[in-house]
């Protein structure tokens, strides 16, 4: 209720209908929908009997009408807006990176968009599950996600996953784990504007490419290279990426680069069609030509750019360390989903999300507070001076302090435009 009265995230939730008529006490009953999914405990805790905001028929009516996936895509993006404006997140990022990881959830009705995987949820006869693709900014805050059926290349799926956010700003620099990183992956992001920037296992062994700009004069051939092109280049064993092959198929990759940017086709079917029968096709062997240049300069980063590789393993710490506070907060139901239809699971995942945010955003507030009374000395600490650099570790991630279990009241916070009272961790253990 604090976080929507800062932000007025919950505004942003238009009617299914697209009616702008709302009620008074929409704020709360939409708080407590938030509670309710994102725990994903159901609607029981929150009902109260003698408060019409908070009735059973009043939560089911709003959840059909504004708790859906587009009312909370928006409201979690008008909080990823707002982030941007505390000051504290300038140290955390600029928002220009992001990762891409999969949060893996058990499935234990039948549904047709859940997949067995004995790696992760054993061999059974309900052994199985979904994996939701979520991206995390270098601010922290979840920019959006997609769930896709968990196998074990539904990593192919990060693309899509990226062309699905809630944020307007969209970062440009793409980074994920260990997984696929093939050259068709490469060249796929790089004609949708992103540069992909995965950690590989172990470089030693990866190809290099270079490119010989006299191919499109054509005095060279296949198996010759140009003696004076690339300087010391010529002394190593590159392999050249064939210029040709893009410029054939140049239109047809920018035609496929705007039907994934309006979402008229998925890269995942893409990657599928391009690699048919294990060999690539004439679109595939260019898509995979023009991401081997973006591969080698991404691999040259790796190996010579000591801050390129800190930014990536700083950045994938921060997705993986978001899903900690996200089981806690998804600890109903054994945190499985539950709904076997795609929009419903979709609806879950969502809630997760959002209410992730709302925390980070809270989180995100009252440290920067607390930071600028620190180094203003109110606190009384000697020393009390927060660096830049410390700043830029004291990251939204906390959740102690926050009570996920019981039942839960909902009333607007009497504190106006102010903060609460932060705690001052000098006073006397009798005073706090």
């Amino acid at each position: 209720m604090e976080t929507h009265a800062k932000t007025g995230m919950f505004d942003r939730m238009r009617h299914i209908s697209g009616s702008h008529l709302r009620r008074d006490d929409l704020d709360i009953t939409l708080a407590a929908l938030t509670v309710a999914r994102s725990c994903n405990v159901g609607l029981v805790p929150v009902i109260k009997e003698g408060m019409p905001a908070l009735a059973e028929h009043r939560l089911l009516g709003v959840e059909k009408g504004y708790f859906h996936g587009e009312g909370i895509a928006a409201a979690s993006a008008c909080l990823v807006d707002k982030q941007a404006g505390i000051d504290i997140t300038a140290d955390w990022g600029g928002g220009l990176v992001a990762s891409v990881d999969g949060m893996r959830f058990v499935v234990p009705v039948r549904s047709l968009h859940a997949r067995p995987s004995p790696l992760y949820w054993g061999i059974g006869k309900r052994a199985r599950g979904s994996t939701w693709l979520n991206t995390v900014s270098d601010k922290v805050m979840g920019l959006g996600g997609l769930l896709v059926p968990g196998t074990l290349r539904d990593s192919l799926f990060i693309l899509d996953a990226i062309h699905r956010l809630d944020a307007a700003e969209h970062p440009e620099v793409i980074t994920t784990d260990q997984g696929s990183y093939s050259d068709v992956v490469y060249g796929l992001f790089a004609i949708c504007g992103y540069q992909f920037a995965p950690r590989h296992a172990d470089i030693t062994d990866t190809q290099l490419w270079w490119v010989d700009t006299a191919m499109l004069e054509g005095t060279l051939t296949r198996d010759h290279r140009s003696g004076n092109a690339w300087g010391a280049f010529n002394t190593l064993g590159l392999r050249r990426v064939s210029l040709p092959a893009i410029v054939q198929h140049w239109d047809d990759m920018v035609r496929v680069a705007g039907s994934l940017a309006t979402n008229q086709v998925r890269a995942y079917d893409l990657i599928r069609m391009m690699m048919a029968d294990g060999r690539l096709t004439g679109l595939g062997n260019a898509f995979a030509h023009y991401g081997r240049i973006f591969k080698s300069l991404h691999l040259l980063q790796l190996i010579h750019v000591e801050e390129y590789r800190r930014v990536i393993g700083a950045q994938l710490n921060i997705g993986e360390s978001r899903h900690t506070p996200a089981r806690r907060v998804f600890f109903g139901n054994l945190g499985r989903l539950t709904r076997g239809y795609e929009r419903g699971m979709e609806d879950q995942v969502g809630a997760l999300g959002l209410g992730l945010n709302a925390i980070i955003w809270r989180n995100s507030l009252y440290i920067d507070a607390a930071v600028k009374k620190l180094d203003s000395g109110a606190l009384g600490i000697k020393g009390g001076q927060v660096t830049p650099e410390i700043r830029a570790h004291v990251l939204p991630l906390l959740f102690e302090h926050i009570n996920f279990h019981g039942f839960y009241p909902f009333n607007r916070p009497e504190v106006g435009g102010e903060l609460r009272e932060l705690h001052n961790p000098a006073a006397a253990e009798d005073d706090r």
